[in-house]
């Protein structure tokens, strides 16, 4: 019976395999950090193009490159320059209102309309094109996916919002009076 204790003692003093073990305890610790990481830059690339997006297109409405616009023409607009979202015209959601500068300053409500992917037929706010001089607000909600949904940020987005992550973005702007 020593013989095979003397065995397992020895083996127990080898330190061949320290690094391994190093290795195992470090290495998840490492992968979910630079996944997380992964998702938190293609997350903010996203918000950030969205935003661009939003910004050139809320600039042509200003300019009047819009003829009568309607929810097609402007997110065909934004998903045009939205370059990191994907699927961008079944999932980006848009609202157009003024906002009321009579008493109160009465903004829209406070969370944007998003997509939903439980619907067939998705509700449609009607875009309030408002008049000369009005202030206008426009939103924008895109709903998507974690590209590493079942590790650190991506899990935290999924367990959040299993339907899908809300990037929401907005811009205000002043309608120019045009001349007839």
């Amino acid at each position: 019976m020593t013989g095979p204790l003397r065995r397992l003692a020895g083996l127990l003093r080898r330190e061949e395999g320290a690094v391994t073990v190093e290795f195992v305890l470090i290495f998840p610790v490492m992968m979910v950090f630079l996944l997380s990481s992964f998702e938190s830059g293609l997350l903010l690339t996203r918000k950030v193009m969205l935003e661009r997006a939003l910004d050139i297109t809320v600039r042509g409405l200003r300019l009047g490159q819009f003829e009568d616009p309607d929810h097609d023409v402007l997110k065909q607009a934004i998903c045009g320059q939205a370059t990191y979202v994907p699927d961008c015209m079944t999932s980006i959601a848009l609202e157009l209102a003024p906002i009321s500068t009579v008493g109160d300053w009465a903004l829209p409500e406070a969370a944007a309309q998003c997509v939903d992917r439980d619907a067939e037929v998705q509700e449609l706010k009607a875009l309030n094109a408002g008049g000369p001089n009005d202030i206008m607000l426009m939103r924008v909600c895109a709903l998507l996916d974690p590209w590493f949904p079942t590790v650190g940020l991506g899990k935290a987005m999924e367990e959040a919002s299993p339907n899908g992550f809300r990037l929401m973005t907005q811009s205000a702007f002043v309608n120019e009076p045009r001349a007839n």
